[in-house]
């Protein structure tokens, strides 16, 4: 069975929360967030592709971290990303699911889409689970 962590107990860094990406949901097996289109868009209004890979490096850093437990790290070691239509208000909604969760790597597909459920964009994201940095 996968524990579920509160969303407020997710650190999200400092680039999310300056993008405005809230987390609604979060186990190692699956992360939901959420990010507005307004001030996430590039000169023509639109959502910057830029944005929509950093909520879908963001949603599943967090769940492999959850995965990768006490004493260790995510670090991301690949992400791909395809923009399938633009969106121009609102927010757009990311949930990461484990594609694999291994001792030593995990991969997640992330899938994010409008306020109409209109798929934006897909993402992989692949990290390496390592000791966690001495602070």
């Amino acid at each position: 069975m996968t524990t579920t962590t509160p969303p407020s107990a997710v650190p999200r860094g400092a680039l999310a929360e300056r993008m405005g990406i809230e987390i609604l949901e979060a186990s190692p097996d699956r992360v939901v967030g959420r990010m507005p289109v307004e001030g996430n868009t590039q000169p023509f209004g639109l959502l910057h592709g830029g944005a929509s890979a950093v909520l879908a490096e963001t949603l599943g850093s967090v769940a492999a971290a959850l995965h990768a437990g006490e004493g260790q790290a995510a670090v991301g070691t690949e992400v791909n990303a395809t923009h399938h239509r633009s969106a121009r208000s609102g927010s757009v909604t990311g949930v990461a699911t484990a594609l694999h969760r291994g001792r030593r790597t995990a991969s997640y597909e992330i899938v994010i889409t409008d306020d109409d459920d209109r798929r934006v964009c897909t993402a992989r994201l692949s990290c390496m689970l390592v000791d966690a940095p001495q602070a």
